[in-house]
């Protein structure tokens, strides 16, 4: 068998998304035998074991490395059926990490006309959401053909581009300042009310407290609230201050729902847009931006990021 066969590369690639073989098996439309022996016959093949049979199951390092080689292989015959104008099946996708503010504010429009033309063409477009600090980890592990990232460094095999910044700001209701902040927020007080906090990941409102008042890994009151649409919103019902994006503090500032704290105090997060180069091009030394379907959707948040977000340093 060859060590590259492709159906195996689909199993592998089925198992690292379902997380067990009977999920694999009914992805794929197989039995759970045929994924057990395809998988069996790679890893002999390659000498190296690819998954560790646990539950949920997980890749070890060389599977994820063939991973990363599968979810290309998968991207180039999207390209391929596009171009010769076939149907793709249900299980073609083309996964992508993104972070959970950026899907909220300006990935949905910039990726909408390539949605759409997917929906002519016959892809899937997934998103996975993570915070923007972990979303390169999906790269690296070849869960995602790119990602939006805070890291700025390129993997081998892949392009990085600055997308942009995102500016983030702090903000609570008038009720609760009024309530909770008589005086002001100030160094005697920001460690004894809630702050509002996505997940254990987010470390912004830390990061706004340090730059304001000069403290270092401060200790806060915190509320997660795990949804960047209940985030803005339980500020404006006054659970404590919240420090997000502009773009998504607008419109409760600008009809007085929030106001807000410190505006001479803000956290840039530069961004950027990794993808796998699925092709090269000797003639440039530019990041690849060709036709494709990923190279549409490397394009289309590029396009996007730069009307959106604050121009990146430089």
């Amino acid at each position: 068998m060859n060590a590259f066969d492709p159906a195996a590369l689909e199993c592998l690639a089925a198992l690292a998304d379902a997380g067990s073989f009977d999920r694999a098996a009914q992805q794929l439309s197989i039995t759970q035998s045929a994924v057990s022996q395809r998988l069996r016959s790679l890893e002999t093949a390659l000498g190296r074991l690819l998954v560790v049979r646990s539950r949920p199951l997980r890749l070890t390092e060389p599977g994820k490395v063939l991973l990363r080689y599968a979810r290309q292989m998968q991207a180039m015959r999207a390209d391929l059926s596009r171009e010769l104008g076939a149907t793709l099946g249900q299980d073609e996708r083309l996964p992508i990490a993104v972070n959970a503010d950026s899907l909220a504010t300006w990935v949905l429009p910039a990726l909408d006309p390539v949605a759409q033309a997917g929906l002519r063409d016959g892809y899937g477009l997934e998103l996975i959401v993570d915070d923007q600090d972990f979303t390169h980890d999906w790269l690296r592990e070849g869960a995602v053909l790119g990602c939006v990232s805070t890291v700025a460094e390129a993997l081998r095999g892949c392009s990085a581009v600055a997308l942009g910044t995102m500016r983030y700001i702090a903000v609570a209701s008038p009720a609760f300042c009024q309530r909770s902040l008589p005086g002001g927020l100030n160094r005697s007080n920001f460690a004894h009310v809630p702050w509002l906090v996505f997940n254990r990941k987010d470390d912004m409102h830390a990061l706004w407290v340090a730059k304001a008042f000069g403290v270092q890994g401060p200790r806060l009151v915190e509320r997660f609230v795990p949804s960047t649409e209940a985030h803005v919103r339980a500020a404006v019902m006054g659970w404590g201050i919240g420090v997000m994006p502009e773009q998504m503090a607008a419109p409760a500032l600008a009809d007085g729902a929030l106001v807000g704290l410190f505006p001479e105090i803000w956290i840039d997060v530069l961004l950027y847009w990794h993808q796998w180069k699925l092709r090269t091009d000797d003639s440039s030394t530019e990041p690849a931006l060709r036709a494709g379907a990923l190279d549409r959707i490397g394009r289309a948040l590029i396009a996007g990021a730069r009307e959106a977000l604050k121009p990146a340093p430089g």
